[in-house]
């Protein structure tokens, strides 16, 4: 094989279709554009998503629900997880800085905490958030929880 035997696998390239040739190459007269109005004239241009005067697909179909700009979104942690994570990391105190450092959260999440499994060892938290029943279960445990704002 050599470069100057190299072309294109079969039915890779296709003929040009020359506009505006004459009538003898099928593409003369309108070239292929019909007869009269915007789209066979240069320069049209259509508006994104207008469907000719049609009723819009955006404005059809209904429209449901709502989304709250000020909602605020925590990585939320169950204390059954919690007894894993600590056992497994070796964490003593579940802070931001910890779970940064082992890849559980980023550096702009809030994590809360919520009462669904049990926790046994006693673990002191610096949180965002937590539920009564996590809070609950951590004082029971031996654990002190501080909210962070």
């Amino acid at each position: 094989m050599k470069l100057h035997t190299l072309k294109p696998a079969e039915g890779a390239t296709h003929r040009e279709k020359r506009l505006g040739r004459g009538e003898g190459s099928g593409h003369g007269g309108t070239s292929t554009r019909g007869n009269k109005g915007g789209q066979s004239r240069s320069g049209y241009k259509s508006k994104k998503g207008h469907e000719g005067g049609q009723m819009p697909i955006q404005r059809r179909i209904p429209k449901i629900g709502f989304k709250n700009p000020t909602r605020k979104e925590y990585k939320v942690f169950n204390l059954g997880q919690v007894e894993e994570l600590c056992a497994k990391y070796g964490i003593t105190e579940f802070t931001m800085e910890n779970l940064y450092m082992n890849g559980l959260v980023s550096r702009t999440d809030k994590v809360k905490l919520l009462g669904d499994g049990e926790i046994k060892t006693a673990v002191s938290f610096r949180v965002h958030g937590a539920s009564g029943k996590a809070k609950t279960a951590i004082e029971a445990a031996g654990g002190s929880i501080e909210i962070i704002k």
